[in-house]
């Protein structure tokens, strides 16, 4: 008897699948997903330091703000220096909350990814229309502080409807990053034509690690290490993607940036690495690698 099945694509064996290679003939893709978010005060969802325990809570959304007003900026300072490259996965409340700051990333000259207009809101919770209107508001608004209309979109909290891989195409995006089923770019079969799922971490991320597991900053730079030289070893078969999901409230804290700069020094000294980002990822795997 079977399961129930999304339907967007077939089971492929890692190891089955036509050869191909990135642009500069590396066989490993690098990129850093750097998550831009703005929350309603005193209101809707939102990762938590401590547990609300009544009143207005001042606690956790003065710690996510933390990371809007001096973990990004630190977090800048590192990817200047190491000449990265960066996906800004961008709410795009944070371009009225902190239009400097979503600037300096357009300056640049990162891509500037589809995150909603809030993290305190679920996605997956909008009607059709509802989630139409917010794909459409977010890419018209992205453009207008780029200049260049976001292919990419990263769903808040991960949240999908049935409906949300038909909407993006409907939309003119051209990848997802919220499916974490694989270390290849899978093409989603849409109503619309096809949908690209480029590897976005849910392990490789500083939420699920560091909120949720409860590791240090050295454990998570090691967990970027380990996983940079393991993936580089098994690259060496086949073209894969290496994400590192990143949240400046998180990574931005002294104590964690330290050990990230660490871990990303090591990864930059790779002369065998591809560094860039999604929207690259996307168009190159749509012209080196069949449907």
């Amino acid at each position: 008897m079977s399961l129930p099945d999304h339907g967007r694509f077939p089971y492929s064996a890692i190891g089955e699948r036509p050869d191909f290679r990135w642009p500069n003939g590396s066989r490993l893709a690098v990129y850093i997903g750097f998550n831009l978010e703005h929350f309603a005060f005193g209101e809707g969802l939102g990762a938590k330091l401590a547990p609300s325990v009544g009143g207005v809570d001042v606690l956790n959304a003065s710690w996510r703000e933390y990371g809007n007003r001096v973990g990004a900026w630190r977090c800048l300072e590192l990817f200047d220096a190491l000449k990265l490259p960066v996906g800004a996965i961008v709410n795009t409340a944070l371009i009225d909350h902190a239009p400097g700051l979503v600037a300096a990333f357009v300056a640049r000259g990162d891509e500037l990814i589809g995150h909603g207009h809030t993290n305190s809101e679920a996605q997956g919770d909008m009607s059709a229309g509802e989630e139409r209107a917010l794909l459409a508001a977010c890419r018209e608004r992205l453009a207008a502080v780029s200049g260049r209309a976001p292919v990419g979109w990263l769903s808040p909290w991960i949240s999908e409807s049935r409906d949300t891989p038909d909407l993006l195409v409907e939309e003119g995006y051209r990848y997802t990053l919220n499916w974490c089923h694989d270390d290849q770019p899978v093409a989603m079969h849409t109503r619309a034509g096809p949908l690209w799922s480029v590897p976005y971490p849910q392990e490789l991320n500083d939420i699920p690690a560091i909120v949720a597991r409860q590791m240090t900053g050295r454990d998570f730079a090691d967990m970027i290490v380990d996983q940079f030289d393991e993936m580089l070893a098994q690259s060496q078969g086949q073209s894969l993607v290496m994400g590192i999901a990143l949240h400046p409230y998180l990574v931005g804290q002294p104590h964690r940036l330290r050990p990230l700069r660490r871990a990303l020094a090591h990864v930059a000294a790779s002369k065998e690495t591809w560094w860039t980002t999604p929207g690259a990822i996307c168009e190159a795997v749509r012209h080196a690698a069949p449907l």
